[in-house]
């Protein structure tokens, strides 16, 4: 007989190990029945679970309850992305310590500690939940199994010239102090002031509008639509930047929008992707400005060794103090920020690991022609991103605690070394190459 009453602390475990008993939502690896796959992204260990992600997984959950009631052999696994970023800050958080100042292999097991913690605890909500997954395939990001899956596969992609390393200007969050890819941006509107600074030509004056001022002094050229009549007589010649009073040169290029400020643009090294495309299309010359830790580099005159926001401030008091800030008006418009802390990001010199993918655009594009999309609107959603996609994805990241590049680097000649494959999974700062460079070196740094 049914109780008057639900009890659902009482019937939730009776099923749950109903369920593992009999192996109700196995997968069954031999069976001949169509598969059902379900690629299930693991949730963050960055803290608590809430509302939205039982709402995204449980969509999941519904299709696969009902493809596997069409007698279909369902593959369900689920996993936890325990490695990164999000724990690091998690466990620096919870434990009150920072990374940068105790050993990175302290660090680390602390790290293990609290996510493996989290992992039960995210477990037994979603066994409460009822899911229906295969919780024998179990997986989390930093586990053996998976480094050696993830390590096997960048040696691959790196050995067939799709994995490459390059020093080159990155997308780089100085709040987190890493490296990030483009798929990691956030767009956000904030509001600003646009400044309007005059440059002097032939001592006459070229007003600039800008959002950054503290960028003045890497300042490498100004540039004019060709197509500008305004400006036309000033193309070619010498522009000297207000305060640090030395001559750039005035260049053309389609890309300046006409409406925009006052239809000139500065470009400096880097202020933002554009001048990024400038400064390797003309083959600019760098100038040192931003800093990793989001400080202005100590030799910037007036600025140097502030942060970024302060540094805007006192450029601005500058140019007002010496009377060559014409107007400041304040506008709205969408910056670029970092998807895990929501800061600001910037652009710097930096070498890091890439996959090649802005060579595959075509392939990627076609693919959204062979794929179901529910709901259809996803489907603009993807070419959009596609289409936009503007860098190579940039793997590196600077970070305590994840999965390791199975490779040193020759400390003679900089080539890197990679691990054998039956070394793999391997830590490489714990473990040395076991055989020389190609060079005859056996000196290596990571």
């Amino acid at each position: 007989m049914l109780s008057k009453k639900y009890n659902p602390i009482e019937s939730e475990k009776k099923w749950q190990e109903y369920w593992k008993t009999f192996d109700v939502y196995s997968f069954d690896a031999h069976s001949e029945k169509e598969i059902y796959s379900i690629d299930t992204p693991p949730p963050t260990i960055s803290g608590s679970l809430h509302i939205g992600h039982i709402f995204s997984y449980t969509q999941a959950e519904i299709i696969a309850r009902f493809q596997r009631m069409q007698g279909k052999n369902v593959f369900y696994p689920f996993g936890f992305d325990d490695n990164g970023l999000p724990p690091e800050r998690l466990v620096e958080k919870e434990e009150k310590i920072r990374a940068v100042n105790i050993p990175r292999s302290q660090f680390t097991n602390t790290c293990i500690s609290t996510t493996k913690k989290y992992v039960e605890e995210f477990k037994n909500l979603w066994l409460s939940m009822g899911f229906s997954v295969d919780w024998k395939l179990q997986f989390e990001t930093v586990n053996p199994k998976v480094q050696k899956i993830s390590q096997t596969s960048f040696i691959a992609m790196a050995k067939a010239g799709k994995a490459y390393i390059k020093e080159s200007p990155v997308l780089w969050c100085t709040t987190c102090q890493t490296s990030i890819a483009q798929a990691e941006l956030e767009s956000v509107e904030k509001e600003t002031t646009f400044n309007y600074i005059p440059f002097l030509v032939d001592g006459e004056e070229l007003i600039v509008a800008t959002t950054r001022p503290e960028f003045l002094y890497g300042c490498v050229c100004l540039f004019i639509n060709p197509k500008d009549e305004r400006y036309s007589s000033y193309i070619g010649k010498k522009a000297k930047v207000p305060l640090y009073n030395f001559d750039i040169p005035i260049l053309t290029d389609g890309k300046v929008s006409l409406d925009k400020g006052t239809g000139v643009v500065m470009c400096a090294t880097f202020g933002d992707t554009t001048d990024v495309d400038w400064y390797e299309e003309q083959k600019l010359p760098y100038k040192r400005i931003i800093e990793p830790n989001g400080k202005i580099f100590k030799g910037v005159p007036f600025i140097g060794g502030s942060n970024i926001i302060a540094a805007r401030e006192k450029i601005i008091d500058l140019l007002k103090q010496n009377n060559i800030l014409r107007k400041s008006e304040v506008i709205t418009h969408s910056v670029s920020v970092h998807e895990r802390c929501g800061k600001p990001i910037e652009i710097i010199p930096s070498k890091q690991w890439y996959i090649d993918i802005l060579s595959e655009k075509e392939r990627y594009l076609q693919a959204a022609e062979e794929i179901n999309w529910y709901p259809q609107a996803m489907k603009n959603k993807y070419i959009s991103w596609v289409e936009n996609l503007k860098w190579d994805w940039c793997i590196s990241r600077q970070r305590f605690f994840g999965i390791p590049f199975p490779l040193w680097y020759c400390s003679k000649c900089g080539k890197p070394m990679f691990a054998k494959e039956e070394e793999l999974p391997i830590n490489t700062m714990e473990t040395k190459p076991t055989s020389n460079c190609s060079c005859g070196s056996n000196e290596f740094t990571l």
